[in-house]
């Protein structure tokens, strides 16, 4: 069922999207070749317990596309991994690419991210491109998600921006409805028919992610964890997701934060 929030409602998930902008922003900051992906997940942890009203969306998350709790507070995928990297002893290198995504419930209500970043100075240039269509793609989404547009046009939007590039774009996993649970209706893929769908009104309340590889669309679960999600291919990925809520205007990007690129590109 897909539920509108009231303008009262929309106020009131502020907190926790900017708990988790916040959080986002202060781990790339943070970052860099020899951090362990457990430090990363601690640090996080630590947030959450300090926050009064704060509660991990991931510890206890069981969903059916994952092999029993996830038991992290935060999804780390490096390189070849993509979405729902379980952290593990592992200390990042110069050149790594990471993509972290972090929901966090405030008060009752969740606040959902993602942003992808080269760790230290040795960026290949093929990531850096790979990133930044993301983002791209992210912008792209977030200009159709106007009130009397269609989710298909977000889809189509993201989809466009990926095959401009070169990219080709999996279905399997996508944006989402949220609120007062992590993932709810609707579904939105990367890709799609524009001017097909649901119709965009206000007070929906949405995550759009786009996330791709370099060269495949083919992706595989991890056999060991049960859950990261990595290019069959062993290609790198990248992934980037904002919360926002549809009003009569320009959408609010409840999960901004500061330095943020693709609030930068959207110019409001």
């Amino acid at each position: 069922m897909i539920e509108l929030k009231t303008p009262k409602e929309v106020n009131e998930m502020r907190p926790a999207g900017k708990f988790v902008g916040d959080i986002l922003a202060k781990l790339r900051e943070m970052t860099h070749p020899g951090t362990n992906l457990l430090e990363i997940d601690d640090y996080v942890r630590q947030r959450i317990e300090a926050r009064p009203g704060a509660v991990s969306c991931y510890v206890d998350y069981a969903p059916d596309f994952g092999t029993g709790p996830f038991k992290h507070y935060i999804c780390t995928s490096v390189n070849d991994a993509v979405l729902h990297g379980m952290p593990y002893d592992y200390a990042l290198r110069d050149g790594d690419l990471l993509s972290i995504d972090l929901a966090i419930t405030v008060d009752g209500w969740v606040g959902d991210s993602a942003i992808s970043f080269v760790v230290g100075k040795k960026a290949d240039p093929e990531d850096l491109r790979l990133i930044q269509t993301t983002r791209d793609a992210l912008v792209a989404g977030i200009r159709m998600a106007r009130s009397g547009n269609r989710l298909g046009d977000i889809s189509a939007a993201i989809g466009d921006v990926a095959r401009e590039q070169g990219y080709m774009v999996n279905l399997e996993f996508g944006g989402h409805g949220l609120g007062r649970i992590m993932h709810g209706d609707p579904f939105i893929p990367n890709d799609g028919r524009a001017h097909h769908g649901f119709r965009l009104r206000p007070g929906l309340v949405i995550a759009i992610e786009p996330w791709l590889l370099r060269t495949t669309d083919e992706i595989v679960q991890d056999e060991k964890d049960g859950w990261t999600i990595r290019s069959a291919d062993g290609s790198r990925g990248a992934h980037t997701e904002h919360t926002l809520a549809i009003t009569d205007g320009d959408p609010i990007i409840l999960t901004a934060r500061e330095h943020d690129e693709t609030v930068d590109a959207l110019g409001f």
